[in-house]
């Protein structure tokens, strides 16, 4: 049977699938992809110390310099870097699912789960939802940490508005990581895309430092930046300030995103070879 044929065949196979069943599906397979991190604890080691390590790094290594431009010192840094390395953990989150992604691709599994009469949707439906708990997880060891280095919490129903914002923005983020992970040959190529993409999104924008001080051509590169305004937006949900602009414009950034890449991550694993 030709290569066509059986895209044809899957596709209606697919479609005829109910939602319900869906659903059943999807929840099997987060359950598979639970258990498959206990049994290697390892791979949740981003998850775990990448909070850490960045809260640890920029608050004893630049929180005195850059906390001096913003009025203040090493306090001052605290209350503006842990909203802003909220924002980034939805992007470090979504790189790991693009990488075991594809890693599930070339060790044969994914063979095994398009030979089986299961919606193809809910692969990539079950991927995204344990690599958003590992995000919350990640979120809540940098609150702990932050707290502990000095970030004072004053606006609860703010903070789990922010999460629950940086969940949306990171979500969206994951579909281009996941057809990253159908299209690329290996998940050191998927790796090296995402550090090529990701490294001045995050360092061209307002999540470490103010954008004031920086050239005009990177400060404009900043203000249409979508991880400025995910930064900016959880700062002014979780310490005060100006939120509106920022909030529509990171939901308007997770919508786009998701129309458009959602459909072409699908339709790469159905018609993958």
């Amino acid at each position: 049977m030709s290569a066509t044929t059986l895209t044809t065949a899957d596709l209606r196979a697919d479609a005829r699938i109910p939602l319900r069943a869906h659903l059943r599906h999807t929840g099997a397979l987060v359950r598979r992809n639970l258990l498959w991190i206990r049994q290697d604890p390892e791979s949740m080691a981003d998850a775990v110390l990448f909070p850490i390590v960045f809260t640890l790094l920029f608050v004893y290594v630049f929180g005195g310099s850059i906390g001096q431009s913003l009025g203040g010192g090493q306090e001052a840094y605290v209350q503006y870097i842990v909203p802003g390395l909220m924002a980034m953990m939805g992007m470090n989150m979504a790189q790991g699912v693009g990488t075991g992604f594809n890693q599930d691709f070339n060790t044969g599994v994914m063979d095994r789960f398009r030979s089986l009469p299961i919606g193809r949707g809910s692969v990539l439906f079950a991927k995204i939802s344990v690599e958003m708990m590992r995000m919350l997880i990640a979120t809540a060891i940098l609150m702990v940490v932050g707290v502990l280095v000095g970030f004072d919490i004053t606006n609860w129903p703010g903070l789990f508005a922010a999460v629950g914002l940086s969940a949306v923005f990171g979500s969206a983020l994951m579909w281009i990581f996941l057809t990253l992970g159908v299209v690329m040959k290996n998940a050191q190529s998927v790796q090296a895309m995402g550090f090529l993409v990701l490294m001045p999104l995050q360092f061209g924008s307002s999540i470490f430092a103010p954008t004031q001080s920086m050239p005009g051509w990177l400060e404009n590169f900043t203000e249409y930046n979508p991880l400025s305004a995910l930064a900016d937006a959880a700062r002014g949900l979780m310490v005060g300030g100006p939120v509106a602009s920022d909030l529509w414009m990171t939901l308007a950034w997770s919508v786009g995103i998701t129309v458009v890449m959602a459909p072409v991550a699908i339709h790469k694993f159905r018609t993958k070879s």
